[in-house]
This record gives C-alpha cells, structure tokens and sequence, in this order.
C-alpha cells in the first residue's frame, strides 16, 4: 500500500492510479454527480484507506477511501471522521470499515 502524507498527495496518487471518479457518501449509498452513477454497499470493493488528521485541529480530521465498482468503475471517497462524519445505514456502515488484505 502506498503511503501519503496529505490528502492532496493521495488523491493525486489515486488519479494517477485510475481512480477519476469522484464519489459523495449518501446515508445508503456512493453518489457520482458527474456521471449520475449510484452504487449501494453491494455494488463496489473499497480497494485502499488513508487516514488525515488536521495539523492544528485533531478533529479536523479526513479519511480517502479507493473505490472499485463491481463493473470497473474507480474513484474516491472523502469522508470526516470523528464528530463530523456523516450519519449512514448500518450496511454503509459495515462496509466502510475496511480490514486491508494480508
């Protein structure tokens, strides 16, 4: 897995890597305004997670998930985490807890 040091770097890095999308958390699934795609917890594998916490401010902290979608599709996720994330399903819930692959 590569290692990033800001946010900026990761998402740079995951374009790079075909992650072009960019997703919005809805409370039950991915929204992709550009291209209108919707994907529920079934329909898309978290491939990597990066974790930022704010310089000055520990709770302004920021999380990048990598998504692939079961039909190809890639792109990324910013999430708050901490006090500011967003309330979501508990299916969302599960599956944005990702356990990386030994």
């Amino acid at each position: 897995m590569q290692s990033y040091d800001t946010l900026t770097e990761a998402l740079d890095g995951l374009r790079k890597q075909g992650f072009t999308l960019d997703y919005n958390l809805k409370s039950d699934r991915l929204h992709c305004q550009q291209d209108d795609i919707e994907l529920h917890p079934a329909d898309f594998d978290i491939v990597d997670v990066y974790r930022f916490e704010g310089m000055t401010d520990p709770d302004d902290s920021s999380v990048v998930y990598a998504i692939e979608s079961k039909s190809g599709q890639r792109g990324t996720l910013i999430d708050a985490y901490g006090p500011y994330s967003e309330a979501i399903s508990p299916d969302m819930a599960e599956k944005l807890r990702y356990t990386p692959k030994e």
